[in-house]
């Protein structure tokens, strides 16, 4: 069966190690563990990954945050993708650094890329991963926090957290959502 796996986040230099990007970073994390390389392609950055009798394509959208749907749509047409078998993987200020929350759907929380993805979707009910990234800022100094590099103190156990968000991914295409949230979500 065929899965898509979205991690959220902006093309760039600029961007790369933002706390906006843990999307990306995610998926970078779960194809180098497999020395896979992605290929820059119609609104995106995808490689396959093979998980048992599972192909997980993962993608990485070129298109900026805002405009997140736009590569979802077109990848799940292209790759015949029904939508109980689409995770997008995105960065949450609600949960502490390296908090992972599987949820089968919800809220978009103000999420500019989860908005645009649902407002291209019709819906939101579509899987996500949670991936926390704190919300230590002053009153209205989001953007520049999410904008702005993990702390060093985060990025000491990130590679921890990276490998069991892409435990979770793997989890969610062969034993699916239920089965994940319970087994991880209260790790």
């Amino acid at each position: 069966m065929n899965h898509l796996i979205v991690g959220l986040g902006n093309i760039g230099p600029e961007y790369a190690e933002t706390r906006h990007n843990i999307g990306f970073k995610v998926l970078d994390a779960l194809a180098g563990a497999s020395n896979l390389v992605f290929a820059d392609k119609r609104y995106g950055f995808i490689t396959e990954l093979k998980v048992k009798n599972q192909t997980l394509f993962l993608l990485k959208p070129s298109t900026y945050m805002n405009l997140s749907g736009n590569a979802v749509r077109y990848w799940m047409h292209e790759k015949k993708i029904e939508l109980e078998r689409l995770l997008v993987v995105v960065d949450d200020l609600s949960l502490p650094f390296g908090a992972l929350r599987m949820k089968p759907g919800g809220s978009e929380a103000g999420h500019n890329g989860l908005r645009h993805i649902t407002q291209v979707l019709g819906t939101q009910q579509y899987a996500r991963l949670r991936f926390g990234i704190g919300n230590d800022f002053p009153r209205g100094g989001q953007i520049d926090y999410v904008l702005g590099e993990f702390s060093d103190a985060d990025r000491a156990i990130m590679p921890e957290r990276l490998e069991v968000a892409g435990e979770m991914v793997k989890s969610f295409a062969l034993s699916g959502i239920q089965f994940t949230m319970n087994h991880f979500n209260k790790r």
